[in-house]
């Protein structure tokens, strides 16, 4: 054996040409060639360098979801050198009234890729509508590892990224020493120990977790109360980036300030190293929240999708503000937050840096990263991307996502949580979008529609709607489709054979001047005088606007409502025209070229913008209702009724959506699933009455006598004498339930023992019936307009009177 000639070694090169002491080779003629920081990179199981292309990227050996210890940060990273693109330019239109562009992210125009949004807390964790269990605080001295040592799967030279540290002939690999291929030094021993004292005032207790930057300890505070604290320190000291990361992510912590990232208390050298201290998260990360329900479920097992959106609303508290001081995290995956108790944190801000930064290192990790780092740098829409891939992986078993799915999410047929949740899908569709221009703009923008997509999801889980004020609509401008056919007693028709419809046929004209209206800029110069507006005649809103003060663009955008309202459909198109060529981006443009086409009949035309902008908003339950209105005039009832059924579960202020799932559930023929829904109109609602009504004639009308039964004669005679109508309109459907009533007597048929069997206050036999019914049609023979339907009542009266000796 000879000697190692590596400065400082005293060990000896074996036969296979490696020292036993260092690891390192004999030094070759040629010295080795500096390591570059644009290529460095540290240890991790999920890490995949991000260099602008080309460039050789090593596949990760462990899987991205490896488990970490519980209750402590992972700062396993990946990164590529300078971005050769900056991280955006304008801010996006955000806040309340924006939806990021209707033109562009529906149809992928071009838009600047960075924007900013508030940094206000929603609320307690899960937005206020969703229980999340809480996550016990951990006893932070049993999160410290026994047996501190980075596996050797995840060693790497942190200069030219090949192995190092590995098993060969059957003895462990080295924890320190040198690259065999390059020659950089490497070390992946911990650095402090139990008991050491740093900076005067931090006991270390110990490892808790190992990352791509370096060691994460927990220490004791003794100068604050002896407070649990984290030191965090270099895996390698030599690897400039990651030392660069280091100093980035204490000049970050020092300047945020926000209840859901990690805070950082003191900066400390100790040694010749630096070590970052900062608040002890003592809870669990989202990854190993999963991991502990697949351990109990099963690997196919997922969490909750309410738990998931709470989480993801949280997250995009902590973005959002981060994007807000010019901020962008890089690197958000389930292993960088932490839950403790009712709260999420996120942690690990190695990856932050300046949004215009393109120098530093990019932060990464494949499955979650989007596609363009490479060529462009990283973004608010990647930073909101990788919300939606983590939202994927926490959801359902989302195979792949690493793999055949890196750059995509699975088809909606092979995941049947997106076929249960169609405004889910699509909001995870629109946030990892390849096109950063067709993603959400704005953390604030993105957090609108996924609280909106979480009271659709809670609502039909349980049944309970959740509704809210929209923040891009107002409420529901009429009610289509409430008209009923009237009681068949007022033309003197018998029941049964071809009976019309209980309700009137939906028209087009009628669901467009339904639909919810977009709300008004509030810094355009007529704002003020727009909501004064009070008049509900579009021709009255026609002379409004033309005297209005100024002749703004949400004037304009009024008239194209009230000029498609009023049938003027060229007028409406050649304003949409205009506002179009002003502002492309401007969606209600889009909205109301949708609303047109359902006016004028074209259904399949409103349907695609309709659907585009359902793409946009997600969470927002106007486009779901005119693509049900769309449906029902094509005559596709069945995708209608879904809409509907959605939107009517959700929210319903949306009363056209009761009526319209009534339509089309009595199309099919089940009377009892339409008597529900519009039993379900609250009393409130001024359609109220129209509902009962048309319950009422669902119960009796068109049914044959064999189709009735007592109990539900019976409660159609009770509701209908707790209305209050008319007296001509109350004797015409009292006289469709009695001829109803009359037809099951005759068959008959029996009522249960004990039954109540009086209806409308008349016994449930046939004279007393036949009397009753005489006296209605008598009193409707009052009322009528003209001879012909006077003489049809006395006609019918007579018919149905009972028979007498005289």
């Amino acid at each position: 054996m000879n000697r190692c000639a590596q400065p400082g070694c005293t060990g000896e090169v074996e036969p296979d040409g490696f020292c036993d002491t260092c690891g390192m080779a004999p030094p070759t003629p040629a010295a080795p060639a500096a390591p570059s920081a644009a290529s460095a990179q540290p240890a991790g199981p999920a890490v995949q360098p991000v260099t602008p292309a080309p460039v050789t990227t090593r596949t990760p050996v462990a899987p991205p979801t490896t488990r970490q210890p519980s209750g402590s940060p992972d700062g396993s990273s990946g990164r590529s050198g300078p971005s050769v693109a900056s991280a955006g330019s304008a801010a996006s239109s955000g806040g309340s009234r924006g939806l990021g562009s209707g033109r562009t992210a529906s149809r992928g125009g071009s838009r600047s890729s960075s924007g900013s949004s508030g940094s206000g807390r929603r609320g307690m964790l899960g937005a206020g509508l969703v229980d999340v269990p809480p996550v016990p605080a951990r006893d932070p001295a049993s999160a410290v590892m026994e047996k501190p040592e980075v596996p050797e799967n995840r060693r790497f030279c942190s200069s030219c990224d090949e192995r190092v540290g590995r098993s060969r002939d059957g003895r462990p690999g080295r924890t320190e020493g040198f690259c065999a291929n390059c020659g950089h030094p490497f070390s992946f021993t911990p650095k402090l120990h139990h008991g050491e004292l740093i900076g005067g005032q931090y006991e270390v207790l110990g490892c808790l977790a190992h990352g791509g930057l370096g060691w994460v300890y927990l220490a004791r505070d003794h100068n604050v109360s002896d407070r649990w604290v984290v030191l965090k320190g270099l895996l390698d000291l030599g690897d400039a980036d990651a030392m660069a990361a280091s100093t980035a992510e204490r000049a970050f912590l020092a300047e945020v300030e926000h209840p859901n990232i990690v805070k950082i208390y003191n900066f400390v050298q100790h040694g010749g190293s630096g070590y970052i201290v900062m608040e002890y998260v003592g809870g669990r990360s989202l990854k190993d929240i999963l991991l502990s329900v697949r351990r109990d479920h099963g690997d196919t097992a997922a969490l909750p999708l309410g738990q998931v959106i709470a989480y993801g609303l949280e997250v995009l508290s902590a973005l959002g503000y981060l994007h807000g001081v010019g901020l962008l995290y890089c690197d958000f995956k389930p292993d960088n937050a932490i839950q403790s108790e009712e709260q999420l944190k996120l942690i690990d801000l190695g990856g932050v840096r300046r949004a215009f930064d393109v120098d530093s290192p990019i932060f990464g990790t494949p499955g979650y990263q989007a596609p363009e780092i490479s060529s462009q740098g990283p973004s608010v829409t990647s930073d909101l991307y990788t919300v939606g891939r983590t939202l994927a992986v926490l959801s359902f078993p989302f195979r792949g996502y690493t793999g055949r799915h890196l750059r995509s999410l699975p088809p909606r047929e092979e995941v049947p949580l997106f076929q249960r949740h169609e405004s889910y899908h699509r909001l995870l569709r629109r946030a990892t979008h390849p096109d950063p221009a067709r993603r959400f703009q704005s953390a604030a923008e993105m957090a609108e529609q996924l609280t909106g997509v979480l009271r659709e999801v809670l609502s039909a889980e349980d049944g309970h709607p959740r509704p809210a004020p929209s923040p891009l609509f107002g409420p529901e401008q009429h009610t289509a489709g409430a008209e009923i056919v009237e009681g068949l007693g007022a033309d003197g028709a018998r029941p049964g054979a071809a009976a019309p419809p209980i309700l009137v046929p939906l028209s087009p004209a009628a669901a467009a001047a339904a639909l919810p209206v977009p709300l008004v800029h509030g810094s355009d110069p007529a704002a003020a005088f727009l909501a004064g507006l009070t008049a509900r005649d579009p021709g009255d809103l026609a002379a409004a606007l033309s005297a209005a003060p100024v002749a703004s663009r949400e004037v304009r955008v009024a008239l194209v409502r009230v000029r498609i309202e009023l049938g003027d459909l060229d007028g409406a198109h050649r304003l949409l025209e205009e506002l179009a060529a002003e502002d492309p981006d401007d969606w209600r443009v889009d909205w109301y070229r949708g609303v047109r086409a359902l006016a004028g009949g074209r259904g399949r035309e409103a349907a695609a913008v309709f659907n585009d902008l359902y793409d946009l908003a997600p969470g927002e339950q106007a486009p779901k209702l005119a693509l049900a209105f769309c449906h029902e005039t094509l005559g596709d009832l069945t995708r209608a009724e879904r809409f509907y059924e959605t939107v009517w579960r959700t929210d319903p202020t949306h009363v056209s959506a009761a009526f319209g799932l009534a339509r089309a559930r009595l199309a099919a023929r089940d009377r009892l699933a339409a008597e529900h829904v519009l039993d379900s109109v609250p009393r409130i609602s001024s359609n109220y009455l129209a509902a009962q009504l048309a319950s009422v004639a669902a119960a009796v009308r068109g049914r044959g006598p064999t189709e009735l039964d007592a109990a539900s004669l019976v409660e159609a005679g009770r509701r209908l004498a707790s209305l209050r109508l008319g007296i001509e309109r109350a004797a015409a459907f009292e006289a469709e339930v009695l001829e109803a009533a009359l037809a099951f007597v005759l068959t008959g048929r029996t009522t249960p023992a004990g039954f109540r069997s009086q209806i409308l206050g008349t016994e449930m036999r046939e004279d007393p019936l036949r009397v009753r019914l005489e006296a209605t049609y008598r009193t409707l023979a009052r009322f009528a307009d003209d001879a012909g339907h006077r003489h049809a009542m006395v006609k019918r009266a007579n018919a149905v009177r009972p028979r007498t000796l005289f």
